[in-house]
């Protein structure tokens, strides 16, 4: 049995990575029991990859979003901004460097991550910001800072009426509670 093509990611043309190396910090890879928030022990910060001819498929295939979509500017590259843009299956998720861990809130990051927000609730696709194991769930009309979380932990979110709009929360459900 062979398995279904999938899209080839398209990056945008003329972007590359440079000297950024973020990723290979801020990632968790399981293949080389890198934890998320460490320094891969292959990477040479500024320069790169020390095994980038034999490195795990998962980093051959990853991309950020800075790389992959023209919207972003120059402003967006993870080693300037201090944080990486990915997609996921419940939707925008930001990487951030813990030694800046606000970055995501200047401008004019934060105004684009609170419309990908409000494009995204609708369509059941949450931004999230993850520094380290603490993560923030950004809904339209405030921040939820839900803590760390374990592997397993879930969000679980929810719009109700307001007075004037829409009003939303978040919180963090524990893997072993989302069982029951």
């Amino acid at each position: 049995m062979t398995e279904a093509p999938t899209r080839p990611i398209r990056t945008v043309p003329g972007r590359t990575c440079g000297s950024c190396s973020l990723c290979c910090k801020l990632m968790n890879v399981p293949e080389l029991d890198k934890p998320m928030g460490q320094w891969c022990r292959h990477c040479k910060p500024g320069t790169g990859c020390t095994i980038h001819a034999t490195r795990p498929q998962v980093c051959r295939d990853f991309f950020c979003g800075y790389l992959q979509s023209s919207t972003l500017s120059q402003d967006w590259l993870p080693a300037k901004a201090h944080f990486i843009v990915t997609g996921d299956p419940s939707g925008i998720v930001l990487y951030v460097d813990p030694a800046n861990p606000d970055a995501w809130k200047a401008s004019p990051f934060y105004e684009r991550i609170k419309m990908w927000a409000v494009e995204g609730v609708p369509r059941n696709r949450l931004v999230t910001v993850r520094v380290g194991r603490r993560t923030i769930a950004v809904m339209p009309d405030n921040d939820f800072d839900l803590g760390e979380m374990d592997p397993g932990d879930t969000i679980e979110w929810e719009a109700r009426r307001g007075p004037i709009g829409r009003v939303y929360s978040a919180r963090k459900v524990k893997a072993k509670a989302a069982k029951a």
